[in-house]
């Protein structure tokens, strides 16, 4: 059961939980934003579960899911993504505000339960991205990040891996990090055993230890063109591979695979952090979706639930811009930055009924699809375990340096055959 945040257990938390950078920020917080090793740590504990990643598009989409949490006693990750939130954006929550709105909403709720904050999908695409990574990255972590992922899956595989290993010192030892191999792009260039091994094993040489892997298992991001989804044998097979290096699973793309494949995922991976955001801005929006977090198209265009999300006139604005820019369904996510203001200047039944649309949506992943419920005092055990902020690596370094300099790396990477299917902008 999930502590008051008035207990004195629960200050104890306060007191050692926190990350430096937290404490520092928050120093009268009574919210508990905390690594996201801790949140990775509860799920494997529980077994068969995973949490949900939720990307807060927007102010009372975060909400939402906090209030759901909440009622589902489970811990949870709130993230943004580059193309969401970064120095390039098209959200208004971006990677160093998004913990001062997490911690404003756990005080203003009087919340209790842990909570990490995730900058997804950090792209490095070429030197210049990680050049200006080596500076841009430690100021997110001064801003509140507690869990990062490092995507440098547009490279080819040796680059990949050799970028990852070269921002590894500006990323702090307590937060959580997630690798990916294979860019998410559906069934095609779909992730092999072989290639996510080359990356963890050369990570591992490195003394890097991840927490999550991300990877192509048949799944895109957005809304989705087929119901062909995630892979699940796939992926267990890849998590099996990875297995002794003490990675978990991190699904990107939930959005548009029915709650049956995702109970699957969490049953039969070692899958703990699902990735949410498509279908938390649909509903937030009041735009109608399918079992699968799917909007439902008519004519190639959004359908707008009357009485749910946001008002029908801020709703027919929306849309006359959307038209006006020639925006496919997919595209109108690029409203969110314009359109931030306007949601929040509704009148509170409007903003009230966007935030409990998502909230319902999520405590039903969470308990009923996810398993994630019941995982908050599992976060707390193992704080407490741990005695403070840090939890430590699943496993130690396996893997021999020597094997894995820069001109071995190149060399091994040459004889990786995995097909990574068409180049393009995957980005979410």
């Amino acid at each position: 059961m999930t502590w008051s945040n008035k207990s004195k257990e629960y200050e104890k938390l306060l007191q050692i939980g926190r990350p430096p950078t937290i404490a520092g920020l928050f120093p009268n917080s009574r919210g508990l934003i905390v690594s996201g090793k801790f949140i990775d740590r509860a799920l494997l504990a529980k077994g068969k579960a995973m949490t949900i990643a939720a990307n807060g598009r927007n102010h009372l989409i975060i909400k939402g899911v906090l209030q759901a949490a909440q009622r589902a006693d489970a811990a949870v990750i709130i993230e943004i993504a580059k193309s969401e939130g970064g120095s390039s954006f098209y959200c208004a929550v971006n990677y160093w505000n998004m913990a001062r709105q997490v911690d404003a909403l756990l005080n203003e709720l009087g919340l209790s339960i842990p909570v990490a904050i995730h900058a997804d999908h950090y792209g490095i695409k070429n030197e210049k991205d990680l050049i200006k990574a080596k500076v841009e990255v430690p100021s997110m972590f001064e801003a509140g990040i507690t869990s990062i992922a490092i995507d440098a899956s547009h490279l080819p595989d040796d680059r990949n891996l050799l970028s990852s290993i070269a921002i590894n010192p500006y990323i702090p030892k307590w937060a959580g990090l997630e690798c990916e191999v294979g860019e998410i792009k559906g069934d095609i260039g779909l992730s092999t055993p072989e290639d996510a091994l080359f990356l963890i094993q050369g990570l591992n040489a490195h003394d890097i230890h991840p927490d999550w892997i991300a990877l192509n298992n048949g799944t895109t991001h957005g809304i989705q063109a087929s119901s062909a989804g995630i892979q699940v044998e796939l992926t267990a097979e890849i998590h099996k591979a990875v297995a002794p290096y003490g990675l978990s699973g991190a699904q990107h793309g939930t959005s548009g695979n029915s709650s049956d494949r995702l109970r699957e995922i969490a049953q039969k991976t070692r899958t703990t952090k699902a990735n949410v955001a498509t279908a938390l801005q649909m509903v937030a929006w009041g735009v109608e979706i399918d079992d699968y977090g799917n909007a439902l198209l008519k004519d190639g265009a959004l359908v707008k639930v009357p009485g749910q999300g946001m008002s029908e006139e801020l709703w027919a604005e929306l849309v006359a811009v959307g038209t006006e820019k020639k925006y496919k369904a997919g595209d109108f996510k690029s409203l969110n930055l314009p359109f931030e203001n306007k949601i929040l200047a509704q009148p509170m039944e409007i903003r009230d009924r966007m935030t409990k649309g998502v909230e319902e949506f999520v405590y039903r992943l969470l308990t009923g699809v996810f398993s994630a419920d019941g995982t908050a005092p599992l976060v707390y055990e193992a704080i407490m375990k741990a005695n403070g902020y840090e939890p430590g690596n699943k496993v130690g370094r396996i893997e021999d340096p020597a094997k894995w300099t820069e001109a071995l790396i190149k060399e091994k990477a040459g004889q990786l055959t995995s097909d990574k299917g068409p180049a393009g902008n995957f980005d979410d």
